[in-house]
């Protein structure tokens, strides 16, 4: 498991424009958004469609998406990517 120190440095470095930064940050907390998204299918209804692996990935092309987001640290990123699972979990489960 990654220091929180390590995980901000790095969003602080991706923040910065360091490309090579996402791409050392995606492996160390993956594991950690895949349990954000079990938490959440959990909560949704019986036969919903979306997979864990489905919703960790719309997370994922979210948050690298964000252009204008000022990383603050570890804490900010894990929240805003549990917001984007709710966000994509209960917009699907409305399919």
């Amino acid at each position: 498991m990654p220091s929180p120190g390590e995980v901000t440095q790095l969003l602080m470095s991706w923040r910065e424009g360091d490309r090579q930064a996402l791409d050392r940050l995606v492996p160390l907390v993956y594991d950690e958004l895949r349990g954000l998204a079990r938490h959440y299918m959990r909560r949704e209804r019986e036969g919903h469609t979306l997979q864990t692996t489905a919703l960790v990935n719309e997370a994922y092309l979210r948050l690298v998406g964000q252009e204008r987001v000022h990383w603050q640290n570890r804490a900010h990123f894990y929240g805003l990517a549990a917001q984007m699972m709710r966000r994509t979990a209960s917009w699907k489960g409305m399919q």
